[in-house]
């Protein structure tokens, strides 16, 4: 299941436009704070997606017929960019547990690159739902190689990716190895550069909410 939110016009879309407009990008509290709320709606939207029981709750009054979230997460983000959206999931799955994992691109002279994971904590996530959160889903590299990594911790019910900017190709490159895992994306761009930069995109989002990394 591909869900690509810019397909119908809401206010996500809004949030999406505000964060790629090279005239705002220089806000960086605003930037973060439209991260925040985009993971906040795709949050709500995938939780219909999770299982939920019956329960009676006792209120001052009475006893109320509810609904409680029965499904055990467990929230992967990708360092560092995708460290706003981890809050605002955490703030909706507030039980939930989490993992971190740092990727990046090693670049090489011929303009190629590797995803390199340096450090990954993480639960046991057998059979629970693994929400897997990166701002940018350009290759799918990185995806793949997290994904990949995960698997010594148990094989997940679900598997989830929200994603706010993805790539055509980087989205099929996901099917193809994860047919099974549902994509979130705030809007799904056609075309990448020759150094696998999504375009239109946004540009760097762990720059644009954090600051300039050192070049090496």
């Amino acid at each position: 299941m591909i869900t690509n939110f810019s397909a119908k016009a809401s206010v996500l879309t809004h949030y999406i436009a505000q964060m790629r407009d090279v005239k705002t990008q220089g806000d960086k509290l605003h930037f973060r704070n439209n991260m925040k709320r985009i993971a906040n709606i795709m949050a709500y939207e995938i939780s219909k997606e999770l299982k939920f029981e019956s329960v009676e709750v006792e209120t001052p009054l009475g006893v109320a017929p509810c609904k409680k979230l029965a499904d055990k997460l467990v929230l992967a983000s990708i360092l560092r960019a995708g460290l706003p959206m981890h809050d605002a999931f955490l703030n909706i799955f507030d039980h939930a547990e989490n993992a971190f994992i740092s990727a990046y691109r090693q670049h090489h002279k011929d303009g190629s690159f590797d995803i390199k994971l340096e450090y990954v904590t993480c639960p046991r996530i057998e059979n629970k739902v693994l929400i897997l959160i990166d701002p940018m889903l350009a290759t799918g590299a990185s995806i793949e190689n997290t994904l990949s990594s995960l698997e010594e911790y148990g094989k997940p019910k679900e598997i989830h990716i929200a994603t706010i900017i993805a790539s055509t190709q980087g989205v099929n490159h996901i099917k193809r190895l994860f047919p099974k895992a549902k994509i979130w994306a705030g809007a799904i761009d056609d075309e990448l550069t020759a150094k696998s930069y999504i375009v239109p995109g946004l540009g760097d989002a762990g720059d644009l909410a954090f600051g300039s990394k050192l070049q090496e």
